[in-house]
């Protein structure tokens, strides 16, 4: 089994990039990245922690620059941060070296999910649901930028993760021998 090209999976939080994402690399039998996870193992601190200690840019910093050395290594699925795709260099980057998938999930399914834990720093303050409708009013059109779109509601993770299969076998960005 081949995969091609790097399958970088963007959205909101909440909207199961990890869960998927970890999914979709062990039916692919590549690695899997998650973004954050990285960020965190090199600043030695939480996300939570990074921005309430430096603020989101210097946060973003990082991020871009992490993002930049996972799209370096051999064909993998990767999780990014719910902003990372927001990020015009990192978007760049991630249009040159992967398939980008948008993993589109409506507010209140996000909503359930993001208010199961509390490491959220642009949840921590004032009310979830109108943080989720303001940030996506301001990032769906960017994730809409993706080379696919998944609409996905509270459904199994396996589903979304077939249909991604499907469409990488489809553009031949993954091969069974």
């Amino acid at each position: 089994m081949t995969l091609h090209r790097t399958v970088a999976l963007v959205g909101m939080m909440g909207a199961g990039k990890t869960a998927i994402g970890k999914r979709l690399a062990a039916r692919l039998e590549v690695p899997f990245r998650d973004a954050d996870h990285e960020i965190e193992e090199a600043a030695g601190l939480t996300v939570a922690e990074i921005f309430a200690r430096f603020g989101e840019p210097y946060f973003r910093d990082g991020e871009r620059r992490v993002i930049a050395r996972l799209l370096g290594d051999t064909a993998h699925v990767m999780a990014t941060g719910g902003g990372a795709f927001m990020d015009e260099t990192t978007r760049a980057a991630m249009g040159r070296a992967a398939f980008t998938i948008w993993l589109k999930v409506p507010v209140q399914v996000l909503l359930s999910r993001v208010k199961k834990r509390e490491t959220r720093p642009l949840l921590k303050d004032g009310n979830m649901r109108e943080t989720l409708e303001r940030l996506l009013a301001i990032r769906e059109p960017v994730y809409a930028l993706a080379d696919m779109t998944i609409e996905s509601a509270d459904e199994p993770h396996g589903a979304a993760v077939e249909h991604i299969i499907a469409a990488l076998r489809e553009r031949r960005l993954y091969e069974t021998p």
